[in-house]
């Protein structure tokens, strides 16, 4: 078989710790290429990776660099600047979450995507693990019946990042764009992903920037970022056109124990991750059961999806009219955060 070539564009955590982890296990990829605009980043981890080519900037590796795709690990707001000179030169993109750093963004990536006829697939990995494969797989078959109702939280009592996502000129915003995306994605993908028509949330600024003793904080690459614009935490419900609804809750910093589940409930049936937990009835009796699906690498799992796609042709799972609708989703959020009111999606 023979190998498909890819090029990374960022050479920060996402790409360091998940990505190029991933395809060291792989013998069917070919890692040609990585750019980074810290150069000397690109370098070292090219050769800590074994990967023979690096870069200043996503054009100098489109130009001297061969690749079937390109795999954006880059911050938010770089995700346009990378995937549409790409999707210029013919790549396939994955694109980590979340699509652009807004819906303006979101929707000039997608002129260019489909304008060059490129497949696309957003990295939403915990639509991968174990739990949520093998829910979808319950939801297809009809085991819940119609889902009418869900909840998700992903909330850290003490959680916010150092650096560059703090910073919304370069993040989009706080928890709801880097965590949030991934509880409502998940969540929104069990339920079959109806259409999303309406949405009523808050944000809350009341903690900020804390100084709280024996607190760990997790510390981005490029860490020297001194703005600090975001949100603590959020709530809200997503209204869809099926008349579903979706609840959910999300902070980096909430005077509350954190948490992250995802609960479906369906007509037939509901679940409940993490753990995982399925209501439903058997012999007329109400039951609980507690399936072991095993474990997995979801990034892992991710890639292999995509690449499965790019040689059978198959669209994937997380494809790019869904991660523009997600980030109309997430663009709802902080519209009616703002205005004080229920906005239409």
């Amino acid at each position: 078989m023979e190998k498909i070539k890819v090029a990374i564009i960022g050479a920060g955590n996402i790409a360091r710790s998940a990505h190029l982890p991933a395809y060291m296990k792989r013998s069917d990829v070919e890692l040609t290429a990585i750019a980074d605009v810290n150069l000397a980043r690109a370098q070292e981890t090219a050769q800590r990776f074994g990967i023979p080519k690096a870069f200043a900037s996503t054009e100098e590796l489109l130009a001297g660099a061969e690749c079937d795709y390109v795999d954006i690990c880059v911050w938010n707001r770089a995700h346009s600047e990378c995937a549409i000179p790409a999707a210029r030169a013919g790549k396939a993109i994955l694109c980590e979450k979340p699509l652009a750093i807004n819906l303006e963004h979101a929707l000039r990536m997608q002129q260019e995507i489909e304008k060059a006829g490129v497949p696309f697939m957003l990295a939403v990995p915990t639509r991968y693990t174990p739990q949520a494969m093998m829910l979808r797989e319950m939801v297809d078959n009809g085991d819940f019946g119609e889902i009418y109702y869900a909840k998700t939280a992903y909330t850290r009592r003490r959680g916010t990042p150092y650096g560059w996502f703090t910073d919304t000129s370069k993040s989009g915003g706080g928890p709801v764009i880097d965590i949030g995306v991934h509880c409502i994605d998940r969540t929104w993908y069990l339920m079959g992903c109806p259409k999303p028509v309406r949405v009523s949330a808050s944000t809350s600024y009341a903690i900020g920037n804390f100084k709280t003793k024996g607190v760990e904080r997790w510390r981005a690459l490029d860490s020297d970022v001194t703005a600090f614009d975001t949100e603590d935490s959020a709530c809200g419900v997503v209204h869809f056109e099926n008349g579903a609804s979706l609840l959910f809750e999300v902070s980096w910093a909430l005077n509350a124990p954190g948490e992250s589940f995802t609960q479906i409930c369906g007509s037939k049936a509901g679940a409940r991750m993490d753990p995982l937990v399925i209501y439903t009835e058997q012999n007329g009796y109400l039951t609980d059961n507690t399936p072991s699906p095993g474990k997995n690498d979801m990034f892992y799992e991710e890639i292999d999806h995509f690449i499965h796609c790019l040689r059978t042709g198959e669209k994937p799972k997380s494809d790019l009219n869904q991660a523009v609708t997600m980030q109309r989703i997430l663009q709802g959020i902080y519209d009616s955060a703002r205005l004080h009111r229920e906005v239409e999606i």
